[in-house]
């Protein structure tokens, strides 16, 4: 492998595919309107800062929520139709002068409603008759969201969105079954879309303002700062000798990458590029080798500390923090990595594929020499979103700190202007400190809560200090990003904005609508009669329509149809709310490596130059044990460290199932590969290897699945099932594949 091939600086994640709509066809801004994005995107972090921190910078004028969701929209969706062309055939080098009147007729309209929210909200418009400006506003905004909504998430996910937003209008009619809800009128329904925080402006704006902006602040910052490299090169240095050494690095490779991204595609073509080509030539196929990396990436939106878009907008949902959606994926992602990394195990143990060699691989030391600091902002990102429960301030301190760490890490001399701009942050700090608000409040604590007063006087300061810092190292000394870097930063963030924009924005009328009609409750009545009250059956019927419905929708936008359809169903049925809305998520994610969209694995099979069905089969073959995890934690949400009924987490129990799931999932993936660790290579026991491998892959699904709950049987008796098929199993199969072969 050449020095190429590890050592790659990943500059921008955002140049190989937006976050969330998947598609690589946008243009490329240059002149005006590259500066007038750049522009707008410092201006949305600004206000989402202000809004966050609550700078009050605004001189006597404190923003409604409502109006800050609606400045943000005016800032970043006109850009939807300058970024995103309207057709195929549409030039991606020039902005069309259509393009020009719908960013123009956007503005407009957004300008319009934002400054009528605040009269809106006083009047109770939303609810009654706003004056005609406001209506015809209102109908504008909503053509040119369902527009922003195409050209963003495609035809199908306009198809999906559409009929749904115009569902009030007709929803009284005889025909509709269970779906009939209250009628409104044309107006009443535009009102309500724009005006009210349920609809346009409800829960997925509502997710962007408050948390994702930060979070893709931090990711941007991580690539920007060459966190790719290190990421690469340590999982090269920590993997690269093991068996199957180069499917394993991209598996640690595309989990860490995918943290920082939050998208499926953008990870496969980002990492996909370095370690796919590595895989096959360490032996293996094209197709296997793009599964593997589409599995990875696909992964890497459940996994810990930074998701991908759905799972703020799930807090939101949830009523709860981010913290918590987090801290509740855990364990699910630690299984799914474990089950892919036993997959790819056994798959090189039964072609005998090897390592790569030690002199072709970088320094584990001198990766992690190079970017330590990488993995301490991390853990202050955790640390402050788990123990300080500040999820909408986490992201910019951990960028802030980013940012300084990484101006020092720059070639060029220290200066003495470097140490003095050090001391001068240091006391801007300090004086903002003691002339803050909180520094009487924290003198005079005492008890328990006197660590958080401090706190609370030390860490805004402390943000104002390092951003101070940061503008020093600029003006002096040698230690500098340079202008054109933080340029490139802004828009990289701007073109994420505008995306996630045009869809967040888009499916929050899907709430609004089903709001507006009052139908939820009605239908997750008709739902459980359907069941039957089965809680299982419901569950299968609901993995089904979310993986039918991922194959049309975002991620984010299944998850929205679905939390609003079915979700209510099976909380009635008492099952855990945090362990049905994970289970939406994932089986809404599935869609990216099953057949026939399978878009993660068709854009792995174009970097493999392998058949793009085949390699989506092979992905579902080497994902399976996704399709089971969820089944797992609904049946015991201890799994995604759910209370128990009037206790706290059952942190014992949950690492007792965990233990028990791993075991399992091993006996799975020894099934399915037909190599089973410990014992050997299955094809030794000829004829009996399938019936084997079956009985491996069932004993080993009864180990993992808990017990209780849903389930009938308790997990003791789970597990003595389990050894009932495994034992005998493993006996035989010992028994035939180390037998003495004829000479």
């Amino acid at each position: 492998m050449t020095d190429q091939a590890v050592r790659v600086v990943l500059d921008d994640p955002h140049k190989t595919g937006p976050a969330e709509a998947e598609t690589l066809r946008t243009r490329t801004l240059s002149g005006v309107w590259r500066w007038l994005l750049v522009a707008l995107t410092a201006v949305t972090i600004f206000l989402c800062i202000n809004q966050q921190f609550t700078l009050r910078f605004f001189v006597g004028f404190t923003p409604l929520n409502t109006e800050y969701f609606y400045l943000l929209i005016l800032c970043m969706l006109p850009f939807t139709f300058v970024i995103f062309p309207g057709s195929a055939r549409a030039s991606v080098d020039r902005v069309a002068w259509y393009d020009v009147v719908l960013f123009a007729v956007t503005a407009v309209a957004s300008f319009y409603l934002m400054i009528n929210i605040r009269k809106a909200a006083e009047l109770g418009w939303e609810f009654g008759d706003p004056p005609e400006p406001v209506i015809w506003a209102g109908y504008l905004m909503w053509i040119v969201l369902m527009e922003a909504l195409r050209r963003t998430g495609g035809w199908s996910l306009l198809l999906s969105i559409l009929p749904f937003t115009l569902y009030p209008l007709f929803a009284g009619a005889s025909w509709l079954g269970p779906l009939k809800g209250n009628q409104s009128t044309l107006d009443q329904t535009t009102a309500y879309h724009m005006l009210s925080t349920e609809s346009l402006l409800g829960i997925p704006i509502q997710a962007f303002a408050d948390v994702v902006i930060g979070f893709l602040v931090f990711g941007t910052a991580l690539m920007m700062t060459g966190a790719g490299k290190f990421f690469i090169n340590l999982s090269f240095a920590l993997c690269g000798t093991f068996r199957g050494g180069a499917a394993k690095v991209c598996i640690f490779a595309s989990g860490l990458l995918g943290m920082m991204s939050g998208s499926i595609v953008s990870n496969v073509l980002t990492a996909g590029t370095m370690t796919i080509p590595t895989m096959k030539r360490t032996g293996f196929s094209p197709s296997y080798s793009g599964a593997i990396e589409a599995c990875a990436s696909t992964g890497a939106v459940l996994a810990p500390p930074v998701m991908g878009a759905t799972a703020f907008v799930m807090a939101q949902f949830l009523g709860t923090t981010y913290s918590e959606v987090a801290l509740a994926a855990i364990i699910p992602a630690f299984l799914f990595y474990a089950g892919l990394f036993m997959q790819v195990d056994s798959y090189a143990a039964r072609r005998g594929l090897k390592g790569l060699e030690r002199r072709e691989l970088p320094s584990a030391w001198q990766a992690f020499k190079e970017g330590w600091y990488y993995a301490f902002v991390i853990a202050l990102l955790i640390v402050m979103l788990l123990y300080f429960k500040r999820e909408s301030h986490a992201p910019f301190y951990a960028t802030a700190l980013l940012l300084v760490l990484n101006q020092w890490s720059q070639r060029g001399r220290w200066k003495i202007a470097n140490t003095i701009n050090i001391a001068i942050a240091v006391l801007a700090a300090a004086v903002m400190t003691v002339r803050s608000e909180s520094y009487p409040k924290a003198l005079a604590a005492s008890g328990p809560g006197t660590f958080d007063a401090w706190m609370n006087a030390i860490l805004l300061p402390a943000l104002g200090g390092m951003v101070l810092l940061l503008v020093l190292n600029e003006i002096w000394g040698d230690k500098r990003w340079g202008l054109r870097k933080y340029i490139s930063f802004l828009e990289a963030n701007g073109r994420t904005f505008v995306e996630l924009v045009g869809i967040l924005a888009g499916c929050g009328l899907l709430i609004g609508a089903f709001s507006l009609t009052g139908v939820i409750a009605s239908l997750a009545n008709d739902l459980l009669n359907i069941a039957g009250s089965n809680v299982l059956l419901l569950l299968v019927m609901c993995a089904f329509t979310s993986l039918i419905l991922g194959l049309g929708l975002t991620t984010t936008a299944c998850y929205i149809f679905l939390a609003i359809l079915i979700g209510p169903a099976l909380e009635k049925l008492g099952l855990n709310k945090m362990a049905v809305h994970m289970f939406i998520f994932y089986w809404g994610m599935l869609s990216s490596i099953t057949p026939p969209v399978a878009i993660a694995s068709f854009a792995a099979a174009g970097i493999a130059g392998a058949p793009a069905m085949k390699t989506g089969w092979e992905s579902m073959w080497v994902g399976s044990i996704i399709y089971f995890i969820p089944f797992f934690f609904v049946a015991n949400p201890a799994l995604v460290l759910q209370p128990a009924a009037g206790g706290g987490i059952p942190y014992f129990e949950a690492i007792y199932l965990a233990v028990t799931a791993l075991v399992g999932i091993s006996f799975i993936c020894g099934g399915i590969q037909g190599y089973q660790v410990g014992v050997g290579d299955l094809r030794r026991t000829g004829m009996l290897e399938w019936p084997l491998r079956v009985a491996l892959v069932l004993g080993g699904l009864v180990l993992a699945t808990p017990g209780g709950g849903i389930m009938p049987l308790s997990n003791t008796t789970m597990e003595l099932t389990a050894a009932a098929i495994l034992v005998p199993t493993i006996l035989v199969a010992l028994l035939l594949v180390r037998r003495p072969r004829a000479a």
